[in-house]
């Protein structure tokens, strides 16, 4: 046999051979994992696993005040452009007028040149002089008419003959050349432009040698001592509260709580709101509290009337979708969609759901509730 016949007679044996060491070693391996694996004694139960835990608020049927709280912006019940009643040049500028001060009412702002306006004073008294010269000649004339009349024991034909239309024009003089005395005293008086309310200088528009008209603006002066509130109420939390409304009083507080005394509901309702569709009140602070500033958004409580049988529940109790999880007697979960009467300081107040009290409700419910759930429920406080 040749070498070449030897070589070819031998390539199968040692494949096969090859293939055979490897299959030896597969089970090698395979025989060593499954004896190295840890067993597991399982042993097979029909209990049903335990009920989920579920804490539960055990609520009664009472009878609720309710409030309703809204936001509203205050506004000061003043906020004027003081403006020139008369035209004129300013020779002062009092440092009442600049921007930030504040001012009570009657401070002196601004000083116009009063030289033309007491001039005007001073015609218009020689008018009235004038004028009541005028009515002495007249009122004189009236008696020696009379007398003549009287001695030649005639009767005066007309009131013309005694000149009493005279003494009428000249009575009606008089009052005119007072009334223009008047409005030149007015005048040379606005030359000194004071704060007609408190408040706060806001801006300043006109300045030191500045000639002004009248009716040109000076300063905005807004008022800090009483302020406005309009709050608008939808028509749901409208007939939450006790009507008339007017006369009664609103607690007010900051957006972080803080209470800030109450405001007067001066009106309220009659009219929707054009833009909204909602309920006006109109409310007025007199006497504000410290920290009260004008432009602040402030939470309005009004306090409405006494609802029946009702639920008042943390506002965690209600889901997303606006349900609440009742636990029956049986330990069974119930899904309830209330009817929410209002809200307020983190809770709700809700209608009385079917079936008799007292009710336990979840007070923070899961998104895995299912209705027919069996749990555990723990009573917690509220």
């Amino acid at each position: 046999m040749s070498e070449k016949s030897f070589e070819t007679t031998s390539t199968p044996a040692r494949r096969w051979l090859f293939i055979l060491l490897s299959i030896a070693a597969l089970g090698a391996v395979a025989v060593m994992l499954f004896s190295a694996e840890d067993t597991v004694d399982v042993s097979r139960s029909d209990a049903p696993p335990p009920a989920q835990l579920v804490s539960v608020l055990a609520v009664e049927a009472q009878d609720s005040g309710a409030r309703v709280s809204v936001f509203a912006e205050l506004r000061p019940r003043w906020n004027a452009e003081i403006r020139a009643a008369v035209s004129g040049r300013i020779l002062t500028v009092h440092d009442a007028a600049l921007a930030g001060t504040r001012v009570a009412a009657g401070t002196p702002l601004f000083e116009i040149e009063r030289s033309q306006y007491e001039t005007a004073i001073a015609a218009a008294e020689m008018a009235v002089e004038e004028a009541q010269l005028t009515q002495l000649r007249a009122e004189n004339n009236v008696t020696l008419a009379r007398r003549q009349f009287a001695r030649d024991g005639a009767t005066p034909t007309n009131d013309l003959a005694l000149h009493l239309p005279d003494l009428r024009i000249a009575e009606r003089a008089v009052a005119s050349a007072r009334a223009q005395l008047a409005a030149a005293q007015q005048q040379l008086a606005d030359t000194t432009i004071t704060a007609p309310f408190s408040g706060f200088v806001t801006g300043r528009v006109a300045s030191l040698g500045q000639t002004v008209a009248a009716g040109e603006a000076l300063v905005t002066l807004s008022d800090d001592s009483r302020f406005e509130l309009t709050a608008e109420l939808s028509q749901t939390d409208w007939a939450l509260l006790v009507r008339p409304i007017a006369g009664t009083t609103a607690h007010l507080s900051h957006r972080d709580g803080r209470p800030l005394g109450t405001a007067l509901v001066r009106q309220g309702g009659g009219f929707l709101d054009p833009q909204t569709r909602q309920m006006r009140v109109f409310l007025e602070v007199s006497d504000p509290a410290e920290g009260v500033l004008a432009g602040d958004f402030l939470r309005v409580t009004f306090d409405g009337r006494i609802i029946p049988d009702t639920l008042t529940l943390p506002e965690t109790a209600l889901t997303r979708s606006g349900h609440v999880w009742i636990v029956d007697s049986d330990d069974l979960l119930a899904r309830h969609m209330p009817e929410v009467l209002f809200r307020d300081d983190g809770t709700i107040t809700i209608a009385l759901p079917d079936g008799p009290g007292p009710w336990r409700v979840a007070k923070t419910p899961l998104a895995s509730f299912l209705p027919g759930q069996r749990v555990t429920p723990q009573l917690v406080e509220g």
